[in-house]
């Protein structure tokens, strides 16, 4: 459990109330299947979950449909799809097909929501690895250029996926939700780190097709976020809210550094009022990826979440879902 303010859950009587919006990642619970993470929003009494594809597969697509859908849960949104920056024919092709792929498990789920992360720069040969080398020449010294580190053309790789894949997102009632990730993961995760990079690449296309997720603990830093907040609410773009804090020391995989809402550095009071202010009334996700809180009780962590969103936005939405 992380070591933050201790904070009693109040009872879940009023959770069709104060807990209308509030959504499960199943990454957040991480030892958990998908049955249990199901059964367990609904014990706590949360109405929605957000899915990611390695949960759904483990169970098969139309029985994790159907294990949702007799709970009574909605499903926030699906991560994810992305990893468009493959620079070979081989490689943009698999990425074409697992998007599509991504694509209709999302409409089978019942989602509209696709969460992409974009992808890094080619010469990361996997997440967190380290950089392949440089190409040499003849004599043995490195080229002067190297087309794996050209990060402006890896964006535009991005741009040029995300133009193949909209028709048949349009098609299947799915939306790419665009999700900027901190400038530290540019390298190996995503080329894309501000919301107004986000929204530079989704304005092209109809904000029912391509929207934008906006992560707190990827864009709290951003001095241009109020902005970018009304720009996208603005569009109609905003097709999630993702919370969880920013904590320090940061973790040896620094991807690990999220912790429960409270616990770190977020203003989540000032980020919630501009995503209401922007006319968002969705589902507020918790994602978050800490070995220690992945070490903790599933129904532990899902109190601290409600505890936590009790205190720390809950006083920022306006009113509630019916």
């Amino acid at each position: 459990m992380s070591a933050g303010l201790d904070l009693a859950p109040a009872s879940q009587g009023d959770a069709g109330t104060d807990l209308g919006r509030l959504s499960l990642n199943t990454a957040t619970t991480k030892s958990w299947t998908l049955q249990q993470a199901v059964d367990g929003a609904v014990a706590a009494g949360l109405p929605a979950v957000g899915l990611w594809r390695d949960r759904v597969a483990e169970v098969g697509l139309e029985r994790a449909a159907q294990i949702v859908t007799e709970a009574g849960l909605r499903v926030s949104s699906l991560c994810r799809g992305g990893f468009l920056t493959a620079s070979d024919d081989a490689g943009i092709a698999a990425a074409l097909q697992d998007n599509r792929a991504a694509i209709v498990e999302a409409a089978t789920l019942g989602t509209r929501e696709l969460v992409f992360v974009v992808g890094g720069l080619p010469s990361s040969p996997t997440p967190g690895a380290a950089a392949r080398s440089y190409p040499a020449a003849g004599d043995g010294r490195p080229t002067s250029a190297d087309p794996d580190r050209d990060l402006v053309a890896t964006r535009q790789r991005v741009a040029d996926r995300i133009a193949d894949l909209v028709p048949f997102a349009a098609e299947h009632d799915v939306r790419i939700v665009l999700e900027p990730l901190h400038p530290m993961f540019v390298a190996d995760r995503a080329v894309v780190s501000t919301l107004g990079q986000a929204l530079d690449l989704a304005e092209p296309f109809p904000a029912e097709t391509v929207g934008v997720v906006i992560d707190t603990y990827h864009v709290w830093w951003d001095p241009d976020l109020e902005q970018q907040i009304a720009r996208a609410g603005a569009q109609g773009r905003i097709a999630g809210y993702q919370v969880c804090d920013w904590l320090l020391p940061l973790a040896a995989d620094p991807l690990l550094s999220r912790g429960h809402v409270g616990d770190g550095y977020v203003d989540f009071a000032t980020i919630t009022r501009w995503v209401t202010a922007a006319g968002y009334t969705g589902d507020i996700e918790v994602e978050i990826f800490n070995q220690q809180i992945w070490d903790t009780p599933g129904d532990q962590t899902l109190a601290t979440m409600a505890a936590r969103h009790r205190t720390f936005v809950l006083p920022y939405l306006g009113p509630p879902t019916p």
